[in-house]
């Protein structure tokens, strides 16, 4: 397959071009002699890396929790059509039985592929967290963080595991994290009433990552930095829910500008209701109404989102003035990089898996490729 008259999205400059696709991979990007028994004219279109969602719960209707092959392939489906070609579907803080039926059904997705979107891994979301700052979460599920809790939860599937948001004050957690890093599962602090001085504790004993900055964690305040702060003071990375409702787009910018576009990570936290009408819907086995574009528990918490993540990029894009290729980064390769995956996916290179998104000058998504077949 042959893509020609495209834009395309390089880690740092958008230049024109083609790409030969060949066995699910690019095999040459702006071939001398073009020889291919398919050909798609992107007439000026971008074309950039899938995007790849590390925090996920559900879409088309359907949740993680579920605990089904069929649910994950629906979650598949739905958000491919949005450009994201790689997740990691994540968990709530549920019923460990529950939790492990989906990190088992995961892994199985994972292992023997779907109809849509790439299963990289799997996403903990709890139950390490703090009941101080529930968020979503369910209070009834909460564990205290330890090794043999996270053990039994994760069983045989101890390789699906990406990464885990937990809070680094709760007792236990100190001894939790170090064993984590040690098996190469990303950390995350999130959920969590941690002051700055715990937060960097944290850091210190293996946290690498942030759960939806902002959201669910200690503020900045200026005589107490918090998890924010913390954050802001140290080099882990982050993620933002970029929908206008979950974080403001001023303290967006404030966080790009002192992250930086290698450190963020766009993320949905989407739940089942993304692509779906308003209305009722669960998340974790609470009720959730969904309407003017965001999905609140009925005491008002925001639960999850509804956001996908061509629509993410897009407002980044409208409201600042940062270049394209530097947003979309943070929708791929930070992604891949998270996944441990950089190596294949994630940027447009020869020898890379062909997942490929082709979308307007107003991020609309065009053309969806996975793994070299076009899926949309």
């Amino acid at each position: 397959m042959l893509i020609k008259n495209c834009k395309i999205i390089f880690e740092d400059r958008i230049e024109s071009g083609s790409i030969l696709i060949r066995n699910g991979k690019i095999e040459k990007i702006n071939p001398s002699e073009i020889e291919s028994d398919a050909v798609i004219d992107a007439k000026g279109l971008y074309v950039s890396p899938g995007f790849i969602d590390v925090h996920i719960h559900g879409a088309g209707g359907f949740d993680t929790m579920d605990g089904t092959k069929e649910s994950i392939n629906a979650i598949a489906k739905t958000i491919a059509n949005y450009g994201t070609t790689s997740f990691l579907p994540t968990t709530m803080t549920c019923a460990i039985d529950d939790i492990k039926k989906a990190v088992e059904i995961s892994h199985e997705c994972m292992r023997e592929g779907t109809e849509g979107a790439n299963v990289v891994g799997v996403h903990l979301e709890g139950p390490f967290i703090s009941p101080a700052m529930i968020g979503a979460q369910n209070p009834n599920f909460i564990q205290k963080p330890s090794v043999d809790t996270f053990n039994d939860i994760v069983g045989n599937n101890i390789d699906a595991i990406k990464s885990i948001t937990l809070a680094p004050e709760i007792e236990g957690a100190s001894e939790l994290i170090k064993y984590l890093k040690e098996k190469g599962i990303v950390v995350s602090i999130g959920h969590s009433k941690a002051t700055y001085a715990e937060a960097l504790e944290g850091i210190k004993n293996g946290i690498g990552h942030s759960t939806h900055l902002y959201n669910a964690m200690t503020p900045l305040h200026h005589r107490e930095p918090g998890i924010v702060g913390a954050i802001f003071d140290t080099d882990i990375t982050t993620e933002t829910i970029s929908d206008g409702i979950h974080i403001s787009y001023p303290s967006l910018r404030v966080a790009y500008k002192q992250k930086g576009f290698n450190k963020v990570l766009l993320v949905t936290d989407a739940m089942m209701a993304c692509g779906m009408p308003e209305g009722k819907y669960s998340l974790g086995g609470q009720d959730v109404f969904v309407k003017d574009g965001a999905a609140r528990l009925k005491e008002g918490n925001l639960a999850g989102s509804i956001l996908t993540l061509d629509k993410a990029i897009r407002n980044v894009y409208k409201n600042s003035n940062y270049e394209l290729y530097d947003i979309v980064k943070m929708a791929t390769y930070n992604g891949a990089k998270h996944c441990k995956v950089e190596n294949k996916k994630g940027l447009i290179k020869e020898g890379y898996d062909a997942d490929l998104v082709l979308f307007d000058e107003d991020i609309n998504i065009e053309k969806v490729i996975i793994s070299g077949k076009v899926f949309k």
